[in-house]
């Protein structure tokens, strides 16, 4: 067998950290995400560098971040001249299985990527909506429990086959395993549906806070989330609970096919999600493209390498593109273009992270790019299909394209500041407020922070704002010269 370990991206959508077991949540049925946490790195406070599928996924697969390469839209994927760890690993003789729904590479960007594309289909949950049928399916995506299992339990089958079908000498694998769940719609089969007691939550976090970014009041206009009680919030959250149960059972079978093939010795399990979700917090749900609250950029991230040391808590910032070259380094492989992610390699073996560290994230459009807006006619969410269950968001975006605006945040292990030219900024002392309730942003004794963090901001700007191509070309013409078939002088410049 190779000694370069084997490889899983188990990567549910939309999950996440503060509402798992080993994240601390009270009522989470999370004992999966546990186990691993105990086997191997738990990293608390790991950041993604953009609230929505695609560009997340971009920045985690490259170690770029989206203002890199343009890359912050859901339908501007990477290109096949663009790097991206699953191809390295595939040109490294990785055979790279993908099972479920593409949110990353460009159709063009497949065949140097991946080795197989497995077969699934979209199983939708159950639509027993608790509102009355005008309201149903855009007011805040609470439906009724599914009638059975979902797309992911499917999805997981096949990589199980592939677990079981492995043979010693084969070539390595790495499974890309993007799962649809815990994303909203918030539905789930029983048990997991009604696991979590509504009355038993914690308070969610209060909506109609001062001095908050224009789109969470639009948001809850649109939605019309003002007329949604406090007892479906709640029952949402219970179920958005139950869903990322659900997802743990899911992980739990594959964490069990590991051991029963004896794989999981030689296997690297990286347990994380794209970006997370509100959930009722704020009185909002789902995420938004420049919303950059903690409980939208932090996700869990669990770890688990053979050699690596058992029940690690790294509390330290972390970005989620760190991922890249932690993968990299682990599979031997050299990494050929400029990133700015960290491996992780350090911390797997147990060292401690980096306490001055800084995270950053960001997000939104800006109107001199309509294209980039959902809503465009014909695009991703037609705005003109008032049945769509984005119709409500996609609206908002083309009669308000302000709330949508480009936005950036730098995140300490104390502080964080959200630049928000179009909209209000943002400055939150973590230490004491790590809800985000109290916007410090302009008040005058938070003057000093708000410009030391604007000035590194600015300094990362500058260190990130570009990658220069690794490969330099030459200075002269080509020979012969199209136009003439003749070969230039060199030393005049002409034939």
């Amino acid at each position: 067998m190779s000694q370069r370990p084997n490889i899983i991206y188990f990567n549910p959508d939309q999950m996440r950290a503060d509402l798992l077991g080993c994240y601390g949540h009270p009522l989470a049925l999370t004992p999966n995400f546990d186990r691993l946490a105990r086997e191997g790195t738990r990293f608390d406070q790991c950041h993604v560098q953009h609230s929505v599928c695609t560009p997340s996924r971009c920045s985690f697969m490259t170690g770029w971040y989206p203002h890199v390469r343009g890359h912050r839209t859901l339908w501007h994927m990477l290109q096949p001249d663009e790097p991206n760890t699953l191809r390295y690993l595939k040109q490294a003789g990785y055979a790279v299985h993908w099972i479920g729904k593409n949110d990353l590479l460009a159709p063009g960007a497949f065949t140097d990527s991946v080795t197989r594309v497995h077969d699934w289909q979209w199983i939708e949950g159950g639509r027993r909506d608790i509102f009355p049928p005008q309201d149903a399916g855009y007011q805040s995506f609470l439906y009724g429990p599914a009638p059975g299992h979902m797309t992911d339990w499917f999805q997981m089958d096949q990589a199980v086959e592939i677990l079981r079908a492995h043979r010693p000498g084969d070539a390595p694998f790495m499974l890309f395993l993007p799962f649809i769940l815990p994303h909203c719609p918030f539905t789930c089969p029983q048990p997991w549906y009604d696991m979590v007691d509504p009355a038993a939550l914690p308070p969610l976090r209060p909506a109609d806070l001062r001095d908050k970014p224009a789109f969470h009041r639009l948001i809850r206009q649109y939605r019309r989330l003002a007329e949604v009680d406090e007892r479906t919030l709640r029952k949402l959250r219970a179920v958005y609970l139950g869903m990322i149960a659900y997802v743990d059972t899911i992980l739990g079978r594959l964490l069990t096919a590991l051991d029963e093939t004896g794989l999981a010795a030689s296997t690297t399990v990286f347990a994380f999600s794209d970006h997370g979700e509100w959930a009722g917090d704020y009185g909002l749900v789902e995420k938004w493209p420049s919303a950059l609250d903690d409980c939208l950029t932090r996700i869990p991230l669990v770890v688990r390498t053979p050699g690596g040391r058992a029940g690690q808590v790294v509390t330290t910032p972390t970005e989620c593109f760190d991922i890249m070259p932690t993968t990299l380094e682990l599979a031997g492989v050299t990494c050929r273009h400029t990133h700015f992610a960290r491996s992780m390699l350090p911390q797997l073996a147990g060292a401690p992270g980096d306490a001055d560290r800084a995270v950053f994230a960001e997000g939104g459009y800006d109107r001199h790019e309509p294209h980039c807006f959902e809503g465009v006619a014909g695009g991703f969410e037609d705005v003109s299909d008032p049945n769509g269950i984005y119709y409500p968001k996609v609206r908002q975006q083309q009669e308000h394209p302000e709330s949508v605006c480009r936005c950036t945040m730098i995140r300490t292990a104390t502080q964080k500041l959200v630049h928000r030219p179009g909209d209000i900024s943002e400055l939150y002392d973590l230490a004491s407020d790590p809800q985000e309730l109290t916007n410090l942003h302009g008040r005058a004794q938070q003057a000093g922070v708000q410009q030391q963090l604007e000035r590194r901001l600015l300094d990362w700007y500058v260190h990130t704002s570009d990658v220069v191509p690794w490969t330099r070309e030459s200075r002269g013409f080509p020979q012969p010269l199209p136009s003439t078939g003749h070969t230039p002088n060199m030393r005049t410049g002409t034939p």
